[in-house]
């Protein structure tokens, strides 16, 4: 696969784990009360783990760096914000989120499988 490719392809997943990381800064407070409102325990704890996973998880991805264990942790946990945020399948919108996180899911164990490619800091270490 080109290296190209492979470098456009982790920028590009990278981006929506940055925004929603960065979104949940700026609104701490609406994002508590929106995992409250999913049921979610422990909602004003939860957010720093996500928003830990999403900017970390999204930087590692953006950079090739420990590419293979951010890929895996960022598909289990789109794989389970599917589950906990989008389980409303009787509503559209809903079930078209739900299968949006697990599809990039799929992609992030793509990447997960093939590395990071030549473009990124995991080759300069050897890995």
């Amino acid at each position: 696969m080109s290296s190209i490719a492979m470098l456009i392809g982790r920028v590009l997943l990278s981006l929506i784990f940055i925004q929603a990381g960065l979104s949940k800064l700026m609104n701490v407070s609406g994002t508590i009360a929106y995992f409250e409102g999913l049921g979610l325990p422990l909602a004003s704890l939860l957010i720093w783990l996500v928003v830990l996973v999403e900017l970390v998880g999204g930087l590692l991805l953006l950079t090739g760096f420990y590419i293979r264990i951010a890929a895996a942790v960022l598909a289990a946990f789109c794989i389970a914000t599917a589950f906990t945020g989008h389980s409303d399948w009787a509503n559209v919108m809903d079930f078209q989120a739900f299968m949006k996180d697990i599809a990039i899911a799929g992609g992030l164990l793509y990447v997960a499988a093939a590395g990071a490619g030549l473009i990124s800091f995991d080759t300069r270490r050897g890995v």
